[in-house]
């Protein structure tokens, strides 16, 4: 039987070496050698931090109930405060409705107090009558009849100026301004003969103002005169017929214009 061949190749022999993939495990043992050789003392390193332990653990959890604690106890002691006062002021309340009731019971067990209270009704003022004494006790008005009979007269002599005063302003007297056109019969009429005629009509209450001829045709005026009448003493009607009766002159008569002063 054939023996087996104990010679292996080279990547066999690679293959079984594992040197090469704890090379950092090497170098870190090569250095602490060397370190020892020199005399200095190899410093270990903790790669990895360690988790905390269980005490740890357990101080931070004492440590933030501790600090829920303190803050429960700061709210208590501010509601107890709150409390406190909540019930002194009822306890207040309560005091001033105790004495507003005794009053009370008070004035409903006195009736009397209201009573007097009240104002008492003032008794009407009777007449005095005289049954026996002289004519001239019996004028007498004990009630100031002589204050209104001075009222009286007062008023009377107020009235009495007023209308003193009013009878002295002169009355407004009504008038108005009338433009009058005076036809002739033809051109051959007189004019200065019929203005002559329109002015020779008076009357109270009727003047005469400025007068001029104006042209109507084919050689004939008319005569355009102004005059100031009061309404109540001069009318239209009556001047015009005044006018008309200077017929060998005058044909007819027309209001050209009429207005208010």
């Amino acid at each position: 039987m054939p023996k087996k061949s104990t010679k292996m190749s080279g990547l066999q022999c690679l293959a079984t070496e594992n040197v090469w993939f704890d090379k950092q495990r090497y170098d870190d043992a090569e250095k602490c050698f060397y370190e020892g050789a020199n005399g200095t003392v190899p410093k270990v390193k903790t790669a990895v931090l360690q988790p905390k332990t269980a005490p740890q653990k357990r101080r931070h959890r004492n440590s933030s109930s501790h600090a829920g604690d303190q803050e429960l106890a700061s709210r208590m002691k501010g509601m107890e405060l709150e409390n406190q006062t909540l019930h002194r002021v009822v306890e207040e309340m309560r005091a001033a409705l105790q004495t507003l009731e005794l009053r009370v019971a008070s004035l409903e067990r006195s009736p009397a107090a209201v009573t007097c209270a009240k104002a008492a009704p003032v008794a009407p003022v009777k007449p005095v009558k005289v049954e026996n004494g002289d004519d001239e006790d019996s004028d007498i008005d004990l009630f100031g009849s002589d204050d209104d009979e001075e009222a009286e007269r007062i008023k009377q002599e107020r009235l009495d100026a007023y209308a003193a005063k009013k009878s002295k302003k002169p009355a407004l007297i009504a008038k108005s301004s009338i433009l009058l056109d005076v036809k002739p019969w033809d051109d051959e009429t007189d004019m200065g003969k019929l203005e002559e005629c329109v002015r020779s009509v008076q009357m109270d209450g009727l003047l005469w103002g400025a007068s001029k001829l104006v042209p109507v045709g084919y050689g004939i005026k008319k005569l355009q005169i102004n005059c100031v009448v009061e309404d109540d003493k001069v009318g239209t009607d009556i001047l015009e017929e005044e006018l008309t009766k200077f017929e060998d002159y005058i044909q007819s008569i027309d209001v050209a214009a009429f207005n208010k002063i």
